[in-house]
């Protein structure tokens, strides 16, 4: 049996740090994993010590999250706080930010980290306006790490056939179209200062199947597009050491998904009994992955879809 150099346990240290390639990139963190365990075998005087936690962090990076109002938004915008991000800028329509927000940072405030939640009302479809703030919060903050571009909607059920073109309209505009203008808006204070940075985009599984028993057309379609876009945008992007990846929830308990579950209570089993784990996802539960795209812990990871949906298209 022929044995690959990369997979002889033998002579995998030498191959992986004795290599007569060059490094490409190292971590800012320093040698990791097996690399720090070989620096400290070659020198007594290190003591090590877990790094794991420090390639999650965020300390120090600062983040926009549109749709950060409330619901997976708001979820990830606090997660983000929690990791270290100096400051989480949230934006979505409401003028005035929504009880659970002012809530949410009052609680940023309290945890002694040093972070902070800012909110701004504005229009995920008002690609100047989005431009200009964005460009404001560089000229304040110096730079521009991560963007979770979370703001979307969901219209009835509606006979393909038969589906109103404005609402048509309505649903792209906010969910393809908005999710460029936020990226756009972000990418461009990355692109500025050089650093590089992390943009992620909510799509769907959505986007990926079609939900049995539903006639969503307009919102399949729009998290279609984003997928693609993810890709697209990791393409031109990657050069400038900014990644692009999509996020894609499947089933998960919110006040959007709420307000059509109010209508349609039997919806609630049913939707429950789609997946292998007999229920529907709570939003804390997308919090390390944001946290993870968001950080150094991915930093090879680019123009992928990460699906989160307790498996539902695994049957």
């Amino acid at each position: 049996m022929i044995r690959s150099g990369l997979h002889d346990t033998d002579n995998a240290a030498k191959f992986s740090y004795s290599s007569q390639f060059p490094a490409q990139s190292a971590s800012p963190l320093g040698k990791l994993g097996i690399e720090a365990a070989l620096e400290a075998a070659a020198d007594p005087s290190i003591t090590p010590k877990p790094k794991i936690f420090d390639e999650f962090a965020l300390t120090d990076r600062v983040g926009l999250v549109s749709g950060g109002n409330r619901g997976l938004g708001l979820e990830m915008a606090l997660a983000c706080c929690e990791a270290g991000a100096r400051v989480v800028y949230c934006f979505d329509l409401p003028e005035k930010p929504s009880d659970e927000w002012i809530a949410s940072r009052d609680y940023v405030a309290k945890l002694g980290n040093n972070s902070r939640l800012e909110y701004f009302s504005a229009n995920v479809t008002d690609q100047q306006g989005l431009w200009k703030k964005t460009e404001e919060i560089g000229d304040k903050e110096g730079r521009m790490d991560f963007c979770v571009a979370a703001a979307g909607i969901l219209r009835s059920h509606t006979d393909c056939l038969e589906y109103p073109a404005q609402e048509y309209r309505e649903v792209l505009d906010v969910n393809t179209t908005g999710v460029l203008f936020t990226a756009q808006a972000a990418g461009r204070q990355m692109s500025r200062f050089g650093r590089g940075g992390s943009i992620v985009l909510i799509a769907s599984m959505s986007g990926s199947i079609t939900n049995r028993g539903h006639a969503w057309i307009s919102y399949n379609t729009s998290k279609a597009a984003v997928l693609q876009m993810a890709r697209s945008m990791a393409c031109e992007l990657g050069e400038k050491k900014i990644r692009v990846n999509s996020l894609s929830p499947g089933h998960i308990y919110t006040s959007m998904t709420a307000a059509y579950l109010d209508k349609q209570p039997h919806l609630f089993d049913v939707w429950s009994s789609m997946n292998p784990l007999g229920r529907l996802g709570r939003p804390d539960e997308l919090r390390g992955v944001v946290t993870w795209l968001a950080s150094d812990a991915s930093t090879f990871c680019t123009g992928s879809d990460i699906i989160v949906s307790g498996g539902h298209h695994s049957w």
